[in-house]
C-alpha cells in the first residue's frame, strides 16, 4: 500500500511534521496547532503538527488524481427507499416527535491505493472553491479526507464563539421555499439553545438570518448565531454542547438523532461530522460541518461521499431526493476527473 505522509492543509495553514494524535478534546485547549476531524458519530481525531506556515493558494504538490468511473456510484439508500424515509419523517413530525429531521445517504466507489485525498483536495478547490476548503490526510489513524464545506459549524476567538448554520438549498434564489425559510428559522433556534448551554446568558445573538448565499451550482440560506463562552468552558464543553451539529441533525436533536439511526442504513463518518484547525497558543478555531466532504475507507477500498436534506411537514419525498442529487452532482462529477 502507498504510504502518504502526514499533511493538513486547513484555513490557510499548512501543517506538516506530526506531532501527536489524540481523541482528547481538552488538547485544543493546551499548546500547538491542531488539525481536528469529529467524526458524526462521535469519534474524534485531533492532530498536533510542528511545522506550521500560511499558504495562499489552497494547494498542494502532488500526483494526478486517479479518482473512480462515472457509473460506479452506489448509495447506501436507494431513491424509493430515501423517500419512503421522507414519509415516515412526516409521520414522526404528524405525531408531534419532531419538527424536522435530515436524513442523508452515503455514496462510495472502489478507489485505487494510489488515490490521494491531497491530489483530489486540489481539484475541488478550482473547481469548486468553498470558505472552509480543506485537507487532512493521516493514513495511519484511519483520516483521509478532503471538504470543499461552505458551513461554518464553530468558530471560536478566545472566549467568543460563532456558528453559521446553512438550511435551504436551491438552484437558485427563486426556487427556494417558505419551507427552506421555515427550516432555517427552526435550526438557527436549536443552534442558540446549544450555544446558551455554554455561553454568558443574554449574550447569544443572531446577527444574521437567512441570508442567500451562492455556491457553485446551487444557492443556500445562511445564518449566523454568536455568543460569549461563560468563564472555564473550553472545547470540551463548547463541543459536547454543540456537537453533532444542528445543521444535520434536526430538531429536536434528541428526536432527531434517534429518527436518522432508524433511517439511515451507513455510518455518515467525517460527513456531517465537524473538520477545521484550532491554535491553541492563540485560542482561535474554526471547524466546518463536513458537509460536501469525501473521504477514503482504506479498509473497505472505497471512496465516500455523504449527500442528504433536511425533511419537514413541507416536503415533498421527490423533491427531497432531487435536492440530494443536486448537492452530490457537481462534486462527484469532479472526483471522476472533471468538473
Amino acid at each position: 500500500m502507498v504510504q502518504f505522509p502526514p499533511v493538513a492543509l486547513l484555513g490557510g495553514h499548512l501543517a506538516t511534521g506530526l506531532a501527536d494524535v489524540t481523541d482528547d478534546p481538552a488538547a485544543l485547549d493546551s499548546e500547538g496547532f491542531w488539525a481536528v476531524a469529529a467524526d458524526f458519530e462521535g469519534h474524534l481525531t485531533c492532530a498536533r503538527f510542528h511545522d506550521v506556515r500560511p499558504i495562499e493558494t489552497g494547494r498542494l504538490p502532488a500526483a494526478p488524481w486517479r479518482g473512480p468511473r462515472a457509473g460506479e456510484w452506489t448509495s447506501s439508500l436507494s431513491r424509493p427507499a430515501y423517500m419512503d424515509g421522507v414519509a415516515r419523517i412526516r409521520e414522526h413530525i404528524a405525531a408531534g416527535e419532531v419538527y424536522q429531521a435530515n436524513l442523508c445517504r452515503v455514496v462510495s466507489a472502489p478507489v485505487v491505493p494510489e488515490a490521494d485525498v491531497v491530489a483530489l483536495s486540489s481539484l475541488l478547490v478550482r473547481h469548486n472553491p468553498a470558505p472552509f476548503a480543506g485537507v487532512i490526510r493521516l493514513p495511519r489513524h484511519g483520516v483521509e479526507l478532503a471538504t470543499a464545506s461552505p458551513e461554518l459549524f464553530l468558530r471560536r476567538t478566545g472566549r467568543y464563539v460563532a456558528s453559521g448554520p446553512i438550511k435551504g438549498t436551491g438552484r437558485t434564489e427563486a426556487d427556494l421555499l417558505e419551507k427552506d425559510y421555515a427550516e432555517n428559522v427552526m435550526i438557527v433556534d436549536l443552534v442558540r439553545n446549544d450555544l446558551g448551554r455554554v455561553c454568558v446568558p443574554g449574550s447569544v445573538t443572531v446577527p444574521d438570518l437567512c441570508a442567500v448565499e451562492k455556491h457553485p451550482g446551487l444557492v443556500h440560506l445562511v445564518s449566523m448565531v454568536r455568543g460569549r463562552l461563560r468563564e472555564g468552558v473550553g472545547w470540551p464543553e463548547l463541543l459536547a454542547a454543540t456537537f453533532p451539529p444542528g445543521s444535520v441533525t434536526g430538531a429536536p436533536k434528541k428526536s432527531a438523532l434517534e429518527i436518522i439511526e432508524a433511517l439511515e442504513t451507513s455510518p455518515r463518518g467525517p460527513y456531517c461530522g465537524g473538520i477545521g484547525w484550532v491554535d491553541a497558543d492563540r485560542g482561535r478555531g474554526e471547524l466546518a460541518v463536513g458537509i460536501r466532504t469525501f473521504w477514503i475507507d482504506r479498509g473497505e477500498g472505497l471512496l465516500k461521499f455523504g449527500t442528504g436534506a433536511g425533511i419537514t411537514w413541507g416536503s415533498e419525498p421527490e423533491r427531497e431526493w432531487e435536492e440530494t442529487e443536486l448537492k452530490a452532482r457537481r462534486l462527484l462529477a469532479i472526483a471522476i476527473g472533471g468538473p
